[in-house]
């Protein structure tokens, strides 16, 4: 299958899906977000383990393309209705882990893209940036919950309403983002945390991400009842059998994400 906006390749287990509008800086048009969407589901069928998300040229992506497909709608929040949140969502939703390669700018919902990884190393020449401010707007694609959740109240109101650029390191300082890499080697970097990550339980990792998304917004009572759900679960597969065997004999686990 063959993208207009994307690059879909698999490889060891990890899809790897680039951004490719670097004339436009990866700029988001409905039809990248339905490219990527569909570049999910061939991951999910086709067997991936992990999913790596990046961008081509010198950006990751710099949000909303306002200079195609008439700019934004009357209402932008039917934007957000038939694209942004639908596919918020369907990352949050993946069974396997994603992991984030941020190169250059993350600007508005592209910022939020790059959030949407469970691990996100940064080259050290990117920054992130949520300006929706400065044109009268207010953050979406889920910003203001993952950047709240992850950098507190005071830090979250600081990077929304003042519109400011967050360079890499102090992403990494604030606990916004896991690392910061030389810009050399983002993409070597990134690709071996999504194959580490590839070859691991992946069932169970699933879980993990589906039940820290739930602890995040609910009380202790339900994340325990959450937990021993999953628990039972991850017990009955095929990877925490093949886990305890090697434990046992000493030798490394050679897990299938069953």
């Amino acid at each position: 299958m063959t993208y207009a906006t994307i690059r879909y390749d698999l490889a060891d287990g990890v899809a790897t899906i680039t951004l490719n509008r670097p004339d436009r800086l990866n700029a988001i048009t409905t039809g990248l977000f339905e490219d990527v969407s569909a570049a999910l589901d061939q991951a999910i069928d086709e067997g991936a383990r992990a999913i790596l998300l990046t961008g081509e040229g010198r950006a990751f992506c710099s949000g909303a393309d306002l200079a195609v497909e008439g700019g934004l709608p009357d209402d932008p929040g039917e934007l957000l209705d038939s694209h942004y949140n639908p596919l918020a969502e369907k990352f949050a939703a993946l069974p396997i882990p994603v992991v984030s390669a941020v190169n250059g700018l993350a600007a508005g919902a592209g910022c939020s893209v790059a959030l949407w990884g469970d691990y996100i190393v940064a080259a050290r020449s990117a920054y992130f940036l949520l300006a929706f401010v400065n044109i009268g707007l207010v953050p979406d694609a889920g910003a203001t919950w993952l950047v709240a959740r992850a950098v507190g109240r005071a830090r979250a109101i600081e990077m929304m309403m003042l519109g400011e650029r967050v360079p890499a390191e102090k992403a990494e300082s604030w606990g916004l983002i896991n690392r910061t890499v030389d810009d050399a080697l983002l993409l070597d970097e990134a690709r071996s945390i999504a194959t580490r990550l590839a070859k691991g339980p992946t069932r169970a990792m699933g879980l993990i991400r589906r039940s820290v998304r739930r602890a995040l917004t609910n009380d202790l009572s339900d994340v325990l009842q959450r937990e021993r759900i999953d628990q039972k679960a991850a017990g009955q597969s095929y990877d925490f059998k093949e886990g305890v065997a090697a434990f046992i004999e000493k030798r490394p686990a050679a897990f299938l994400g069953k």
